[in-house]
Order: C-alpha cells, then sequence, then structure tokens
C-alpha cells in the first residue's frame, strides 16, 4: 500500500516536471507573439491581450471544467479569481526586472489603460452577480454566467477597436533601451501558427498536470476547497502567465507584458459560462457567497492600481519597484489574510 508521504512526493514530482515544461513553454512564447503581432500589424498590447493572454488562460479552462465537471465548481470560480489577483503579484514583481523606472512609467499606449479598466468592470460585474443571484431558473446556465461571458466579448472587441483607433499620444516618452528584434521576424505564418499552437498545448497539457497535482497535494494535506482554489490551484495555474511575463521583460516587451495579464484575466472571467455548461445542478454564481465576493473584490482594487500607476506615470523606484507595485504587494497581502479568516 502506498502511504501518504509517498503520494506526496509522487505528485511534487510532477508538479516539478510540469512546471518545468510549463515555463520552457511560457518564456519563448513572447517572442513568437511578438512576431505574429509584427506579420499581422497589430499592436502588442492587443497581441499580448487576445494571443498571450488567450494561450496563458488555457489551463484555468482545462481545470476549471475538470473540476466542474466532477461537482467542484466553486474550487473552479475560486481558481479563476485567486489566478486573476496572483498574476496581477506577478506584473508587480515583473517591476524589479526593470529597477531604473517604475513599469507603468514606460507603457504609454491608451489601450493598455482601457485593457485594465475593462478588466475592473468585468471584476465588479462578478461580485455584483454573486451578491444579487436569483438569475437561475433551472436551466444548465445561469443568466449571470451568459452576461459575464457577453461582457467579456464586449471588453475584447472595446479593446480591439481601441488599438485601430489613434487617441491621445504621449509627448515626452521615456529615454529606454530598444526592444530586441525578434529573431522569428522571418518565419513563414504557417511555421508560426505551427509554433505556437505546439507551445500552446505544452502549457495546456503542464497547466492541467499542475493543477491536478496541486488538487492532490492540498487533499492530503488537509486545506479546504476555498484556499485550495485560491491559493493552491491558482498559483499552478498561474505559472504560464509567469513565464510569459519573464520572456516578455526579458525581451523588453514591456506593453506585452501587461496586456498579456490584463487580456488572461479577462479570458478567464469568460471560463464561468463554461463551468455552468459542465457542472451538474446550480449555476456557480448561485453557489459563490462573500468569499467569492471579496476575491473578486481583490482583484478589482489590483488592477485599480496598475490603471493608476499607468494614468500617473511616475518615475519614482523604491526597492527596485514603483510605489503602485508596492502597493500591489501589500494589498495582495493584505486581501490574502482577510480571504483566509473568512475562510474559517
Amino acid at each position: 500500500m502506498v502511504g501518504p508521504m509517498s503520494i506526496l512526493w509522487q505528485t511534487a514530482f510532477v508538479f516539478v516536471l510540469a512546471a518545468a515544461a510549463v515555463w520552457w513553454a511560457g518564456t519563448r512564447l513572447p517572442a513568437y507573439v511578438v512576431a505574429l503581432s509584427e506579420k499581422t500589424g497589430v499592436g502588442q498590447g492587443l497581441a499580448g491581450m487576445l494571443v498571450l493572454g488567450g494561450i496563458t488562460s488555457l489551463p484555468e479552462l482545462a481545470t476549471g471544467t475538470t473540476a466542474a465537471a466532477i461537482g467542484a465548481p466553486l474550487l473552479s470560480l475560486n481558481d479563476i479569481l485567486g489566478s486573476a489577483s496572483i498574476n496581477l503579484l506577478l506584473l508587480a514583481l515583473a517591476d524589479m526586472t526593470l529597477g531604473t523606472r517604475p513599469l507603468t512609467s514606460v507603457v504609454a499606449r491608451p489601450v493598455t489603460l482601457i485593457q485594465g479598466v475593462l478588466g475592473m468592470t468585468l471584476f465588479a460585474l462578478v461580485g455584483a452577480a454573486i451578491g444579487i443571484g436569483g438569475a437561475d431558473f433551472g436551466g444548465p446556465i445561469s443568466l449571470w454566467s451568459v452576461a459575464i461571458f457577453g461582457c467579456v466579448l464586449i471588453a475584447l472587441l472595446i479593446s480591439a477597436r481601441a488599438e485601430k483607433r489613434p487617441m491621445w499620444q504621449v509627448v515626452n516618452p521615456p529615454d529606454l533601451e530598444v526592444a530586441e528584434e525578434t529573431r522569428q521576424k522571418s518565419i513563414s505564418a504557417r511555421k508560426l501558427a505551427l509554433v505556437l499552437a505546439g507551445l500552446a498545448s505544452v502549457i495546456l497539457v503542464g497547466g492541467v498536470a499542475l493543477a491536478n497535482a496541486g488538487d492532490t497535494i492540498a487533499r492530503e494535506t488537509g486545506l479546504g476547497t476555498s484556499v485550495v482554489g485560491l491559493l493552491i490551484i491558482a498559483a499552478a495555474t498561474s505559472l504560464p502567465e509567469a513565464s510569459a511575463i519573464v520572456g516578455a521583460m526579458r525581451h523588453k516587451r514591456y506593453e506585452l507584458a501587461i496586456g498579456e495579464i490584463f487580456g488572461s484575466n479577462m479570458f478567464n472571467l469568460a471560463i464561468i459560462l463554461a463551468i455552468d455548461l459542465v457542472a451538474p445542478g446550480q449555476g456557480v454564481i448561485e453557489r459563490a457567497g462573500g468569499f467569492e465576493i471579496a476575491a473578486a473584490m481583490l482583484a478589482l482594487v489590483l488592477t485599480g492600481i496598475f490603471v493608476i500607476g499607468l494614468i500617473e506615470r511616475r518615475d519614482r523606484v523604491v526597492f527596485r519597484m514603483g510605489q503602485d507595485s508596492i502597493a500591489a504587494i501589500c494589498v495582495y497581502l493584505g486581501g490574502v489574510t482577510l480571504l483566509l479568516s473568512l475562510a474559517r
């Protein structure tokens, strides 16, 4: 008979292998997304939101639908909301790699601001939906999950239009090193599509393995569903975003890094409809409560902090980070402490 410690060690080994695979694929994604942006003429902020954000959301989709199918839809919802906050925390930590200037002071595109505000609106909608409730009429899905999905599509369309429509422009852009040339610039469109599909497959399979391993570790250690979804599973499924941010920052594609996080969080909220489609019984929004509302508000506040930083564009750096990043880290720690108290 296999003992609990043996199961934990085996699961930890799978977790490390899956993490290595996801990290390898994630760090290579940004260069190919930039190549796609250059070939199609799509801006880096929009490419980061649609392509990079969509691909790095695949583990949340697979994990969320799997957990919902086995009767644990709240685990899926908490994974989505927890992953959103962890993604924004990763953005704060990525600020340290720039060092000389805050990350939000070097990104000066209106579409990035619009993406952030749209994300805040979507998190507010999720929190309001949970608080109001009353939209489950006995069908396979609730009206709230359909409304959230529709609003995500509208948000993506608004972002796409903002990328194409000329608006304001920064008068004195920051003097930074030029972004590295994309070595994949001459790659054919067919090969580019195949490489992106291959990397996406590695992230999907590795992300699901990460989430399943995290779930096993959580069960063996006796942690509750809310905490498991918010912290352990969310941290596992956020690893693709972490590696993608590292790749974008390494190639000095700062707008791509922020667009990827804002976009990934939007895509994650669209997964709520998929959870309802596969989960038996009542819609997940109807099952959620104060814990999930607080988790959505935490993601909203963290997004708002970075939106303020993008508007203010202050140059001051403390501990190699902008003041907005430091504020985001403090708010995240305070928010998680509050959520842990609510989970008791």
